[in-house]
This record gives C-alpha cells, structure tokens and sequence, in this order.
C-alpha cells in the first residue's frame, strides 16, 4: 500500500515555475493560494508591486499587495509562509515576509528558483558551542538554541520581516511556553497554546499524492502526550519533492523532520500579526533541508524520532509522559529542556524551596549509554538546571557527530520535594599538617546547610617514595571537580564514540564531594587521561603537540581522588588546603 502511495505522489505533474531571466514588473497581476479554513484551498489575489533586487545575498524580493478572502480583516498571515503565487499560470515564488503592523496587506514574495536553489543537500547541520557541559550552574537557556538570523529589510520606521512560523503547544502549562517564549521568537518562531489534545504519535499515515500546492503542512517536532507542531504552506511539489515556508524554519541545514497534514481551525485577526490556528492531521512525510529561504521535504516518507519517557513524582502524585522528540543535533537537546521543564511545572512549583533527584539514562545506538543522578535544590532555578540535566550531556555527544552515538531512548525519573536539600563545603581540617611517605593524611571535611551541619572523614595514603614538598588537597562538589579535572578534555575534538561516552560517565554527581589530592606542577592529557609528571622525552613531545594554552591550564597535576559520598543531598562548594610530605 505504502508503495503505491508513492508512485502516485511521483506521478504528481509538477506546475511550471516562472523563468527568472523574464523580469516581474510593476503592475503585473497574479494568484495565490492558501487554506483560510479546514483543509480547503483557495485563492487570493497579489498585485505586483516591485521588485527588490539584491535585498540579500544573491537575493531578491518581490514586493506585492495581496486581496481576496478575509485578508482585508487579518492582514498577511502568520501560517501563510509558502503560500504559491502564479502569474499567468507559473509559479513566481511563496509569500515569506511582511510587515508588521501594516495597514494593508503587502508581503514579500520569495522567487522560486532561490527556494530551490538553497535547499540542495550541503551536509551541513548547526553546531553547538557548549563549555557549561561542566558548569557548576547549568548552561544560559540560550546556549542549547542554533543561531539563526532572520532576513530583515528596513524601511524607515519599519521593517519588512520573515513572518513568524506558528508553533502549537499541546500538553504544555501555559507558563512552561511564556517561559520559553523568548528564545522561540529569536528563531523566528511564534509559540501557540495548542487547541487539541497531544495527540502526535497516534496520527494516521496520510496518501501524500493528496498534498497540494497552498495546502498547510505541520513540522512535527515533538509528538506524543505532549506535541509541538510548527505550522507553513507547500509551494511547490516536484515528484517526490516538496518545497514550503519561503523562508528559513530554523535554518539547520540537513534535517530530518517529519511533517504531518495540518487543518485550519479558526483565524484569528490581530493588531500585530494575524495568525491561523491549526490541527495537525496525518504523517506525509519528511522535511530534510532547512535554508535560509525554503525548507525542502520527501513525501511517502517517516522520519525518525527518539522515545523518551519522564516521569515526575511530587504532591503525592505521579505523572508519567511518553513522547518522542526529533532527532537532530540542535533541536534535540532544546526540546528535551522543554518538555522536561513543562512535565515538572506540571507537577510541582518551580519557585520557592524545592529539591528534585534527577535519575537518567540515554541509550545509543551503538555506544556505552550514560546514566546520572543529580540533586537541585534552591528557590528560584533548580526546576531549569534539571531540565537542562539531560539535555546538556545529550547535546554534547549529539553535537561530536559519530553515528554510533545516535540515541536510542531517553528516560528521566524526577523526584521532587517542596524544601531545599543543598549542603555546602565549610570547612576542611587535617589531623596533622605534616606526613611521611607511607604514611596517611587523615581529614574531617565540614559541610553545612540549612539547619544541618555534620562532618564525613577522608583518607589518603601517602606513597612510599613520595617526593618531599606540598601536598595540596581540594575538597570541591562534583562540578567543580569535573571542571578542574575535565576542561581540557571537553575542548578538545573526540577521536570516537566511545571517547565521548566514556567522557559523559566521568561526569561526576553533585550529590559527593571529591577530594582531590594534587601538586602545583605541569600535567598533560591525551586522548582525556590524565598524565602526571610523563618522563622528560614524552613531555616535550606532549607540550609540543598540546599547545601552551594546554600546558598552562594543567599547572594542577593530579596525583589521586578520593569521593566522600553524601548521596541524599546536593553537595556545593571548595575548600583548599596544603600538607607538608617530608623525608
């Protein structure tokens, strides 16, 4: 059956596109078409106003006032990005910009061949630059996001801009989407509380020969108990291939995305920017190119998505989300933040004295999975540094791009209690301030917390042979000891997968702490080992190939670390002291 649906999408007669060496004029007129209600295609009128030759890089806009239907009431649209204009019955380009808080309708149009020419296979994708991977505090929530610029052209006090791709929220507390609202609309993206139950993953498969030019379509980036589903028009159907928006979506280059039929619900007018409010209806197929102009997409085809599981236990009550999320390496890990932000709202306070154990595993494909346990406690952000628990490491490995390390499920356990649970590292006391070789450096670390204080003691055994000096001795909460012990290592390219999970399981909890035997003295790494005082020939070959910006951050040589487990609370804080080992 599937294979039939295919030959019909491919025996589709594709419509004639306007030949871009023939100039659109002033005065011309034309036809588009869109969907202002359910699933019905009709048409609008566009006077051609202009064009803006070079409005960007090897790029043009045409300028044209559209009329007909309800645009006289809403303006242009958000959801009508893609939507085909035809002049003498070939294709011209799709409405893609507009000005906002316009009195008339008048959008940009993006001419066709640059849709098509910008969405050809690159094999680029967006990157991720992520340092806080050992961040004590978790990452800023906009270092998981792609940096997307949006085309923009001034015209005195205002400016002819993308319009806004709609993105519907289903399952999602209104709060969860006003929180993340600000880095949506830097993407270019405009959220919407969803109309319709999360519904995603059980949507039928569609016949895609059924799909036309004008039709709405629904990128469906998160599917299941909880949806998100970015809204646009098809402009263009070549065989198998399907060209939409007339502008960027996110512009991540080669994707995987998959789009469902999507059905007009209302309109709603607006002072700003109007908008449609829509359904997604059936699976159609796969947008696998994002650009600057266009988004390209396959019909007949299912992207695939990544099984995750959360589940919060608070209030006495437990809520447990099945959904299934992209896979991409810039979007994955932003989509894990949100919707494990939204499960815990959902479920407990987010402001106020609150704790949450964090339990998670990520299975690859072909790679050792990770699995952490966390505690956040505070007032204020703890409910974001736990959701950005998984999507941070997941980022990271996503982000190296080996294909063993391609995800295979993610699970998140969250426990959440209303009272801080957050201890600090007060003070660090020796028995003895001097030691011999062979002998051990007994300690009674302190830690202290919100009407708690208790001390855990630790024990390092001096080696026989060891050379006289200082011997100093950090006590510091798992990220920190994470940073002092894996920054290099995080800033450098990974040789394989295996490295990269390797890594990712270091990483250490933040419920010990970990006392960190060291000496002030130049260390190496290679291939993320530690190698303390590598005899003279090795060092010079090391520091050589290592750079001295590698050299100079290991003045740090580690000797031993010795984890005081607490278990039961979020750990923070440092302490340094020194011993002396004398003959």
């Amino acid at each position: 059956m599937k294979a039939l649906l295919l030959l019909a999408a491919l025996s589709l007669k594709a419509q004639p596109l306007w030949d871009p060496a023939q100039p659109v004029r002033s005065g011309m007129r034309g036809s588009g078409v869109t969907v202002f209600s359910g699933m019905k295609i009709e048409p609008f009128t566009a006077e051609i106003l202009g064009v803006l030759e070079n409005a960007g890089p090897k790029q043009s806009i045409i300028l044209a006032r559209l009329s007909g239907g309800p645009l006289a009431q809403t303006g242009v649209l958000q959801g009508m990005s893609g939507s085909p204009v035809y002049i003498d019955g070939k294709l011209i380009g799709a409405v893609g910009l507009a000005f906002n808080l316009a009195k008339e309708p008048i959008a940009g149009i993006r001419p066709i061949h640059e849709m098509i020419d910008s969405t050809r296979p690159s094999n680029q994708r967006a990157r991720l630059h992520l340092p806080c991977l050992l961040s004590n505090s978790g990452c800023p929530e906009t270092a998981l996001l792609p940096q997307s610029k949006a085309a923009d052209f001034p015209f005195g006090e205002h400016r002819l801009s993308e319009i806004a791709t709609p993105v519907s929220f289903s399952g999602f507390p209104a709060s969860a989407i006003e929180r993340f609202a600000p880095q949506l609309r830097s993407l270019g993206l405009e959220p919407r509380q969803g109309l319709t139950g999360g519904s995603g993953s059980r949507l039928p498969i569609g016949n895609p020969a059924q799909l036309k030019p004008g039709a709405m379509i629904s990128v469906q980036l998160v599917s299941g108990d909880m949806s998100i589903g970015a809204d646009g028009t098809v402009t263009h159907i070549d065989g198998r291939n399907l060209y939409a928006f007339g502008h960027r979506f996110v512009s991540l280059g080669d994707v995987d995305l998959p789009f469902a039929s999507s059905e007009v619900i209302t309109l709603l007018p607006n002072l700003g920017t109007s908008f449609k409010i829509s359904s997604a209806r059936e699976w159609l197929g796969t947008i696998n190119h994002d650009s600057s102009t266009a988004v390209r997409g396959q019909l007949g085809t299912k992207a695939r998505m990544t099984p995750t599981t959360i589940q919060v236990r608070g209030g006495g009550k437990t809520s447990r989300y099945q959904i299934e999320i992209v896979r991409d390496p810039a979007m994955t890990p932003f989509l894990l933040q949100m919707t494990t932000f939204a499960a815990i709202e959902a479920t407990e306070r987010v402001v106020g004295a609150v704790s949450f154990q964090v339990r998670q595993r990520i299975d690859f494909e072909n790679a050792e999975p990770m699995e952490s346990f966390n505690i956040f406690s505070g007032e204020f952000s703890s409910a974001m540094q736990a959701a950005q628990n998984g999507a941070i490491p997941l980022a990271y490995a996503l982000q190296q791009g080996f294909p063993e390390l391609a995800v295979k499920n993610i699970t998140l356990d969250i426990d959440a209690t209303p009272a801080r649970n957050q201890v600090q590292v007060e003070d660090v006391i020796p028995e003895h301030r001097t030691v011999r070789p062979g002998e051990t450096v007994r300690l009674r670390v302190l830690f202290a917390g919100e009407g708690k204080r208790f001390t855990r003691t630790a024990e390092y055994r001096v080696p026989v042979g060891a050379t006289p000096g200082l011997l100093q001795l950090t006590v510091a909460d798992g990220p920190t000891a994470n940073l002092l012990e894996l920054r290099n290592v995080v800033l450098t390219t990974p040789r394989g997968a295996a490295q990269v999970a390797r890594l990712l399981n270091q990483l250490r909890t933040n419920t010990s702490a970990f006392l960190r035997i060291w000496r002030a003295e130049t260390a190496y790494i290679s291939q993320g080992e530690d190698l303390p005082r590598p005899p003279p020939s090795a060092a010079n070959l090391l520091s050589r190939s290592q750079g001295a910006s590698a050299i100079g951050l290991n003045y740090t040589s580690k000797i031993a670390e010795v984890e005081i487990p607490i278990k039961t609370t979020m750990v923070t804080g440092s302490k340094t002291i020194a011993v002396e080992v004398k003959e």
